[in-house]
């Protein structure tokens, strides 16, 4: 059964049951865009090194790319502190995709969330992954 993590019209997370020992779909989504269309299959450990490290990215008020592996890597996608929100953009960029949705071309989706409400999210997407 599916746990779904946050609003798919901002941000979120569902993750899947366990597809083999240290494999796991996980879906996400930003402002609406299911980001993981290409790949959604996670490798566990990798997967959840990557989340922590966003969270620690977020208490620095720098921008961090939302770069989790093979299951983001389909799209440029940032994330912006902007005084209590964090502002999170992406763009797909490969061409099977934007042939596929010409209508993606160009366009860089973004949601702003509260920032404490993403820390939640992201914090519970690791254990989730436990």
């Amino acid at each position: 059964m599916a746990l779904l993590l946050g609003d798919k019209n901002t941000f979120a997370a569902e993750v899947g049951d366990p597809d083999g020992p240290d494999l796991r779909r996980v879906d996400l989504w930003v402002a609406g865009q299911w980001l993981t269309c290409d790949d959604n299959t996670v490798y566990v450990p990798q997967f959840r090194l990557s989340v922590a490290g966003t969270l620690d990215g977020l208490n620095d008020s720098e921008h961090h790319a939302l770069s989790w592996g093979p299951t983001t890597d389909n799209v440029q996608s940032y994330l912006y502190r902007n005084g209590d929100n964090t502002a999170i953009t992406a763009q797909f960029w490969r061409e099977d995709h934007l042939r596929a949705h010409p209508e993606h071309a160009g366009v860089v989706f973004t949601a702003e969330i509260p920032t404490d409400e993403l820390i939640d999210i992201l914090e519970r997407l690791v254990t989730a992954l436990q």
